[in-house]
Order: C-alpha cells, then sequence, then structure tokens
C-alpha cells in the first residue's frame, strides 16, 4: 500500500517557508491607518466638476483624513441637505449636481475649515 499525501493549505502552522518578511500573512499589516482628525483640524475644498462625466455636474469634497464611517455619516447628511444622490469615492465625497455654496455653508456649521475651489 502507497501512503497518501495529504495536502496542507498554505496557512497551516506545518508549513515551511523558506523567507517570511514581517511574520505572519497578515494582511492587517499592510493596510495604513486613516488618522481621525476632529473637523477643526481638517482643511477640505469644495469644487464642481463635469470632467469625464458626460457634462453632468458633480460637486467633489477632498482632503478629509476621518474614517471610512465618519465619511460615511457625513454623505448621508450631505446627501440629505442638497435633496441630492452620491457617492463616496477613495476619501473624496461626489454629490450630483452643483451644490458648491450649499456644502460649504453647512461644512462650516459642522466645523469643518472649508472653502470652495475652481472657478464661478
Amino acid at each position: 500500500m502507497a501512503s497518501a499525501k495529504q495536502k496542507s493549505d498554505p496557512g497551516t502552522p506545518g508549513d515551511r517557508y523558506v523567507y517570511q518578511e514581517f511574520g505572519g500573512s497578515s494582511a492587517d499589516a499592510f493596510e495604513r491607518g486613516t488618522p481621525n482628525l476632529p473637523p477643526n483640524q481638517q482643511q477640505i475644498r469644495v469644487e464642481a466638476s463635469s470632467k469625464g462625466r458626460k457634462g453632468k455636474t458633480v460637486t467633489i469634497i477632498r482632503g478629509f483624513q476621518a474614517s471610512p464611517d465618519t465619511l460615511n455619516d457625513l454623505l448621508k447628511k450631505l446627501k440629505t441637505q442638497c435633496g441630492a444622490g452620491g457617492t463616496l469615492k477613495e476619501n473624496e465625497i461626489e454629490i450630483q449636481g452643483d451644490h458648491k455654496q450649499k456644502i460649504v455653508q453647512y461644512l462650516l456649521q459642522l466645523g469643518y475649515k472649508a472653502k470652495a475651489s475652481g472657478g464661478s
């Protein structure tokens, strides 16, 4: 009878590694933590853009240094305030339509240092 060779998963302790950097294979080591600064320490820029959107105007809010949970809560408030749809992409909030002045005023009320950037 031939002995059956058992396959083991690469993550099991019985594996032998020739070289392994940074200890375990945890993906947490490669994720960068985002500082969750208070609103009065953040420089926020609000601009209206229609580039790459087939002529549709979108208000983009940049410069956040906050966790994704905080940004999702702020996104929900801004969408309600403007009565428009929106999304969160790479620490930038996009609100459909040109709501630049309304968003700047609302962010100032919340304590953020917000400025309108771009023309008109």
